[in-house]
């Protein structure tokens, strides 16, 4: 019962979107009827400005890291199954990645999770974080698609996981994978377009890998 109870509020706190709170804090549209349609901190950017993106970013990681920390430490009135203890933070980092990417009170119309999870990895896995982030960062660099970057994060995870961590038959391993499944089910048109070469590009962020296509000047 503990462990339903805390994983029903993670999902609840989860659908609080930080692109609807950001909305109702500085007013505008909203994301899902701007650009791709995403409530995600990508959206945010391309269409409301850094500023916005970086409130939604903030937002969606915090109730990541809130749901993966806190709710498993709040108190519980009943008995409590000391062999379920340690599910309880990847239970409700599951919940608040499912509630944000499918919120209830927003007929299910979520963001990807990405951010909600990047908050989730940091307070169960914060030794992989950094390789995470690096791996998202030189994917965005290089070719620009976020999608790409994404999916590369969640590789990443499994991947230190499996090879430097706990291992994949354990309940991290398990859960990472069950993430990284999540991540490409969300991603999975832009998969698509990625294959087809239709994928939106965000070329400002395509730093590198404009330097490196850059030809060398010809020798006078």
């Amino acid at each position: 019962m503990e462990l339903i109870a805390k994983f029903l509020l993670a999902y609840l706190l989860g659908g609080v979107m930080g692109g609807d709170v950001m909305r109702r804090l500085v007013g505008g549209s909203d994301l899902r009827a701007a650009g791709s349609g995403n409530v995600g901190a990508t959206n945010a950017l391309r269409t409301r400005g850094a500023k916005f993106a970086l409130g939604v970013l903030a937002i969606d990681i915090g109730k990541g890291v809130l749901a993966a920390l806190a709710l498993p430490s709040l108190p519980w009135p009943l008995a409590s199954d000391a062999a379920l203890r340690p599910w309880l933070p990847y239970a409700c980092g599951l919940g608040a990645a499912l509630g944000h990417c499918y919120p209830v009170f927003q007929k299910f119309r979520g963001g990807k999770g990405v951010a909600t999870l990047t908050g989730v990895f940091g307070a169960l896995l914060p030794a992989a974080l950094p390789w995470i982030i690096a791996a998202f960062a030189a994917v965005v660099l290089l070719s620009g698609y976020v999608s790409l970057a994404s999916i590369t994060g969640g590789v990443v995870a499994l991947f230190y996981v499996t090879c430097f961590g706990a291992g994949l038959w354990t309940v991290t391993g398990a859960f990472t994978a069950a993430m990284l499944a999540l991540i490409l089910f969300k991603h999975r048109d832009n998969l698509l377009r990625l294959v087809r070469g239709t994928e939106s590009r965000f070329e400002k962020a395509r730093v590198l890998g404009r330097w490196l296509a850059r030809k060398p000047d010809n020798p006078t």
